[in-house]
């Protein structure tokens, strides 16, 4: 019995560019999995913990994204208008919230996988809209250098997750695409993965 680790090989185009390269499929697998429960845990935490203190019996340690949009945005941002003009409207705070907490779960969980990963990757590049310092004339800086920041990553890595249907390996999504009514309708498998 070989104990050699099973390789697939993959060519591809990228970019007017030829790529091929080989991988392990155990370890991908490992790496997928990991990625999208620690990237879906992130946002599970950051959406729970705004939640909860929403949810404050006292009015006034209730959270709300008024705050920060206020007063958070570095200046020189170029959006400041246009993220002060949502402050304090309850829409935004819902959409926060209950955006990090249910993307995170079903990350977590691997349930409607490229859905989630989609609208984490749109809150992401809010997210990165909001720490810019400047414009593009000034480099698009962000907090701690040019350009790239952690909600850049995120996003990237969200587009990853949803790219390759991460909730496939070991998720909810895994069953859910054997259904008759998934299998006979394109749109829920491509929200699915």
């Amino acid at each position: 019995m070989s104990t050699k680790t099973p390789t697939r090989e993959l060519d591809t185009e990228i970019f007017g560019r030829e790529a091929h390269f080989e991988y392990s499929e155990h370890w991908l697998g490992y790496a997928l999995v990991s990625m999208r429960v620690v990237m879906g845990w992130v946002l599970l935490q950051g959406g729970l913990t705004k939640l909860v203190t929403y949810l404050d019996a006292n009015p006034e340690n209730n959270w709300t994204a008024a705050g920060f949009l206020l007063n958070a945005i570095p200046q020189g941002n170029p959006l400041t208008g246009f993220f002060a003009s949502m402050a304090g409207m309850p829409l935004i705070d819902g959409l926060v919230m209950w955006g990090l907490t249910l993307t995170g779960f079903g990350l977590i969980i691997g349930a409607a996988v490229r859905w989630n990963a989609f609208w984490g990757a749109v809150m992401m590049m809010f997210f990165w809209a909001a720490s810019l310092t400047g414009g593009i004339m000034a480099g698009l800086p962000v907090a701690h250098g040019w350009v790239v920041d952690d909600h850049l990553v995120y996003a990237a890595l969200l587009f990853g997750l949803g790219a390759v249907g991460a909730g496939r390996i070991l998720g909810v999504d895994s069953i859910v695409e054997k259904m008759a009514v998934v299998q006979n309708n394109r749109w829920l498998r491509l929200l699915l993965g």
